[in-house]
């Protein structure tokens, strides 16, 4: 029972973590970046601009973006990718937000392909999602793919192993598919954007 308990709790701290870790760290630079930027603001114009902070961020995190594009920042990102994958939890934080991120924005994005897959075939019962893997070899699953059902209104999913007669291709702009089932259907996809 106590096994069980620690079990639960280990598995909890690793769901949580990702998201608060990453939660916490942009509420503390949009506080630090606010709070300087509207003392600054205050000190030259004598004026206080409610919502300075969010376009401060905004600004902060372009150019963190740039920086990070130019060659200067490549051997400051090698240092610290090295001493993340030395520590433990850290490492497994950095590696899944870093594929998670990948996947959704990265240029290898990884949710490219939105299926429509039959769920139960006693029914037209189908749920959307996306092929990640085709090749399942590995798991000697020759006639089958991976499929990735991201859950509405949170960034978490669940990963199904399913025979590939029972997916159907969906010729949409990805990112609109994916808005679709993250808003819960409520966003309503683009059909000019395919």
């Amino acid at each position: 029972m106590v096994k069980k308990l620690v079990n639960y709790f280990i598995q909890g701290l690793l769901y949580l973590a990702p998201i608060t870790v990453t939660a916490y760290i942009i509420y503390e630079v949009f506080t630090l970046i606010d709070d300087f930027s509207k003392e600054v603001i205050v000190k030259l114009f004598d004026v206080s601009i409610p919502g300075i902070g969010i376009l401060s961020l905004v600004l902060v995190l372009v150019l963190v973006g740039f920086v990070g594009q130019t060659f200067v920042a490549k051997p400051l990102k090698q240092i610290v990718h090295q001493v993340i994958t030395k520590i433990p939890l850290l490492n497994f934080i950095y590696k899944a937000l870093n594929d998670l991120f990948a996947a959704f924005i990265g240029k290898e994005m990884k949710f490219s392909k939105p299926v429509l897959v039959k769920v139960n075939l006693n029914s037209d019962l189908e749920k959307l999602g996306f092929i990640t893997e085709e090749n399942l070899t590995f798991l000697d699953e020759l006639d089958k793919v991976a499929v990735y059902f991201p859950m509405s209104y949170t960034f978490a999913g669940e990963l199904f192993v399913v025979p590939s007669k029972n997916i159907k291709p969906i010729k949409a702009n990805s990112s609109e598919v994916m808005k679709f089932i993250v808003s819960a259907g409520l966003t309503g996809v683009d059909k000019t954007e395919k």
